[in-house]
């Protein structure tokens, strides 16, 4: 086992101080290192007993760094960044990817397009190990152990690297048992008197921007007695034909093609939503994790319509 010169604390001890600090838990620390809460916990208190200092103060919720804590993270972190920075370049010396790569998305996303690009990036590199999370918000990576995640929407303000790496399409949909009841909207204005599906978790979920062939833009509020904070579960309430939902186009696509869904006010579009690959900005990116999102980036080019 490494350790460094100064102390006996292991290195391992280290990088679990680290991911506890950053992740403000030591249950997501232990995800984060994909090793046993007790496992994280031991590393700790050795650290700790090692250096003669209480480095984290624990809840049973939270653990958040002492002063001596948040000091001596500052300095380590710099440490294990180098570290990790060198083991990478000598990585990319021998011109073979190896390591994991773990990547959060949303389950509509991961299983469309991450998947493919998965089995493709790993015929290229077979040394690469792949943990795919599903995350349907945002959540900094640092906080779910992910090396990559897979961002639909307009970001927040953050320190994270980003990457816009395409858009999507959004369209209105209905089946065609909710048509046959309530009729067709002709324009944006008709959906104030039609049952309107609500995604609570997008970003426009009471209010939803039209443009016209004109260009003019038209905002209508969305009022619905179907709330759901799942996009999955608010698609098969338009295929049930609870109401009218706005969605990415590729999610309905299936369903369009075979009859089950129609898209509603063609003449009019709304804005697209972008996608962006988010993962944090250490020092030095992985080449593991640039080469994944090029690939993924080239393969959304010609798959997102």
């Amino acid at each position: 086992m490494k350790e460094f010169p100064s102390n006996g604390a292991k290195l391992h001890d280290y990088e679990a101080f680290i991911a506890i600090v950053d992740t403000g838990n030591l249950t997501r620390a232990a995800a984060r290192l994909r090793r046993s809460l007790q496992s994280i916990s031991r590393s700790l208190s050795a650290l700790e007993q090692q250096l003669g200092v209480e480095l984290v103060r624990r809840t049973t919720r939270q653990a958040r760094p002492t002063e001596a804590g948040m000091a001596f993270y500052q300095r380590i972190a710099a440490a294990l960044n180098d570290i990790a920075a060198a083991e990478a370049e000598l990585r990319d010396m021998s011109g073979a990817l190896i390591g994991s790569l773990c990547i959060a998305a949303s389950a509509f996303f991961a299983a469309r397009y991450l998947v493919p690009a998965i089995g493709e990036f790993n015929a290229i590199h077979p040394a690469v190990e792949f943990d795919l999370r599903i995350s349907e918000a945002f959540t900094k990576p640092v906080r779910t152990g992910a090396d990559i995640m897979i961002r639909v929407g307009q970001l927040p303000a953050s320190p994270l690297r980003a990457r816009k790496i395409t858009a999507l399409r959004r369209v209105v949909v209905a089946a065609p048992t909710y048509i046959a009841q309530r009729g067709r909207p002709e324009r944006p204005a008709d959906l104030a008197t039609h049952a309107c599906l609500v995604r609570s978790t997008a970003q426009d979920a009471r209010a939803w921007t039209f443009h016209g062939p004109d260009g003019e833009a038209e905002r209508v509020a969305i009022a619905g007695k179907f709330v759901c904070d799942n996009a999955y579960v608010v698609n098969h309430a338009v295929l049930a034909g609870l109401g009218v939902a706005v969605v990415p186009y590729f999610q309905m696509r299936e369903a369009v093609e075979s009859g089950l869904a129609e898209v509603l006010l063609g003449d009019y579009t709304l804005p697209q939503t972008p996608v962006h690959a988010v993962w944090p900005a250490a020092t030095r990116t992985p080449t593991r994790v640039r080469r994944f999102v090029d690939l993924l980036a080239q393969r959304l080019k010609k798959e997102v319509t």
